[in-house]
């Protein structure tokens, strides 16, 4: 399947998904239930990308931590009131085996899902979890050595992030995973990766991945960089990405990694196989609120920011909806995903859902579908199929005074896309709570002899321009606070190929 420069990837909770099927069914619903229909959605909303969430074996050890957890039942109650025992089913990454979990139908049901998805023309994207495994994994008892270790006195020091453990008939200390800012998670255990044979271990578990899907989203991947691990851990480990990522694809060509990176490691890893990596220091400035850092997040290369998966809302996140007011969370859309890299989506997104659904669990609340929201949604998905922002060229523009002394010139953020003289789009964010004006100067060179339309494809607004202004002055802009525009650029005589329907209320992916 031939893949676009810019992508888009739809992200589903399965076990969430397989759990609303199932009420429907009046039965427990595999992955072999999951309707064509949906998937027929998924595809004609102009995804290349499914990640299917928490499909790994977990077990039974793992899932009493969270059932016994004080902190983490309230964060669930909080998203359940009525809670019930089942619907905590443990943490999809407290993984006892990268199979797929028997209730979801295990390997079979999966391989005909993603010959499903293909027949579409989807690819599937699954997790790898490199720094840990779950508290009860079968190396536990056959590899503890796979394990960061511990002393009697680890635990009595540091019981937030050590743990004893039954091990080969004897008691024995362990470390649970996490990160250098945070206690344990104490349904994991911490891989150590300045053991030789547990690298070689994990990249076998992801050669095995790798003939299950198109690709895999791996999780805190900066942990296992040799300068981390040792920050958290006093002990060096080797490069464990670039060997890994080279083995996978000489036995799968093509095949992509997706980074969860934080810290301003995104470029790291690109270097060391990865062909996106989270943006979140976009999304941390775009909750701040303020144009100018936005703008300047786009100066970067593009070797840089093609790799780069932009996102408003993600399973870790909270939810766009309850983050962003209506008009900043569109303005902020507009700036997040008709930017360059990889357009990364979550279900519930588009229906404007208020409330986060932990990994921890298996059923979500009801929430009534946002229509408004589900209708801007639908217009800037039908922007993101065309092939001028999937294959075209895009440039960050910098706006002017539109007088002297006009300080709101810079609450803008603005883009341009061209593929062709007839493919041309400038896309403009007002990302400010005032009304602001400006002077965008247009990279084109072909305007001055001609009239020109700009149509607005997130609205029904049609302008006309002299192009001798438009060269000489720039585009005069005055927009309301948050407002977005999505111009398609044509020629007076020449009818726009881009059009949204304006018809549609909203956009629903799962039923």
């Amino acid at each position: 399947m031939p893949t676009p420069r810019y992508p888009s990837l739809y992200q589903i909770n399965t076990r969430v998904w397989l759990t609303e099927l199932s009420q429907k069914l009046g039965r427990s619903a595999t992955l072999d239930d999951i309707p064509d229909a949906e998937l027929d959605r998924l595809s004609e909303l102009g995804f290349d990308w499914v990640w299917l969430l928490s499909v790994w074996q977990t077990g039974l050890g793992a899932q009493q931590v969270s059932r016994d957890n004080p902190e983490w039942r309230r964060e669930f109650q909080e998203t359940l009131p009525d809670l019930r025992e089942e619907d905590i089913a443990g943490s999809g990454f407290a993984i006892t085996g990268y199979t797929v979990h028997e209730n979801l139908g295990g390997d079979v049901a999966l391989a005909r899902l993603r010959e499903r998805l293909r027949k579409r023309g989807l690819r599937l994207m699954l997790d790898f979890v490199p720094n840990h495994m779950a508290i009860d994994h079968p190396w536990v008892q056959n590899h503890p050595e796979h394990f960061i270790g511990g002393t009697e006195d680890d635990l009595a020091r540091a019981p937030q992030n050590y743990t004893r453990v039954k091990s080969q008939g004897q008691d024995t200390v362990l470390a649970y995973g996490r990160d250098p800012y945070f206690s344990g998670w104490p349904d994991t255990l911490q891989l150590n990766y300045a053991n030789p044979a547990t690298q070689e271990a994990m990249t076998h578990e992801l050669l095995r991945i790798a003939g299950q899907c198109d690709g895999v989203r791996c999780d805190m991947a900066m942990l296992v960089l040799p300068e981390v691990f040792e920050r958290t851990w006093g002990q060096r480990a080797p490069l464990f990405w670039p060997e890994a990522t080279r083995r996978v694809r000489e036995k799968v060509p093509g095949f992509t990694f997706m980074a969860e990176v934080y810290w301003d490691m995104e470029w790291t890893l690109q270097q060391q196989g990865f062909d996106y990596a989270y943006d979140k220091r976009l999304y941390d400035r775009l909750r701040e609120g303020h144009a100018r850092p936005v703008r300047e997040h786009f100066w970067a290369g593009l070797d840089y920011q093609d790799k780069l998966a932009r996102f408003l809302e993600n399973h870790d996140e909270p939810r766009a909806a309850a983050t962003f007011s209506p008009a900043v969370h569109e303005a902020a859309a507009v700036i997040t995903f008709l930017s360059p890299g990889l357009r990364f989506f979550h279900q519930g997104q588009f229906e404007g859902r208020l409330k986060r659904i932990s990994p921890h669990l298996v059923r979500g609340p009801k929430e009534p579908p946002n229509k408004e929201l589900g209708a801007f949604y639908y217009r800037l998905l039908t922007i993101l199929q065309e092939p001028v922002v999937r294959e075209g060229a895009w440039r960050v523009l910098e706006s002017a005074p539109a007088w002297d002394g006009n300080w709101t010139h810079d609450s803008f953020v603005a883009f341009t896309w061209e593929r062709s003289v007839d493919e041309r789009l400038i896309v403009v964010v007002n990302y400010s709570p005032s009304q602001s004006q400006c002077r965008l100067r247009l990279p084109f060179t072909d305007l001055a002899n001609s009239d020109w339309c700009l149509e607005d494809q997130l609205s029904a607004d049609v302008y006309e321009r002299h192009g001798s202004e438009l060269q000489s002055d720039g585009l005069f802009l005055d927009m309301r606070p948050w407002q977005t525009t999505v111009y398609a650029l044509r020629g007076q005589l020449e009818k726009s190929s881009i059009h949204t329907n304006k018809g549609e209320t909203h956009v629903e992916v799962t039923t």
